[in-house]
């Protein structure tokens, strides 16, 4: 069994939360943050579990990062 470590970015919509996995462009939701994080680890593995591996290599992105910045307007 292998492991990796993937980021969960989440986001409060509505009222609820929508979490995405930018490495492999997986989203899932849940009704609090933890719930959309654990619903979006789910789908992650259960997309590496029954994808073509080919479709895996397509949709990995290896190098992510989140970062914040200020945007001056007006």
């Amino acid at each position: 069994m292998t492991r990796h470590t993937y980021t969960a970015i989440v986001e409060k919509e509505g009222d609820g939360y929508v979490a995405l996995c930018p490495e492999l462009d997986v989203a899932s939701q849940g009704d609090t943050v933890e719930e959309a994080r654990t619903n979006l680890k789910e789908a992650v593995e259960l997309f590496l579990e029954t994808a073509d591996p080919e479709e895996v290599e397509r949709r990995r992105h290896t190098d992510v990062f989140v970062t914040r910045f200020e945007a001056t307007v007006g």
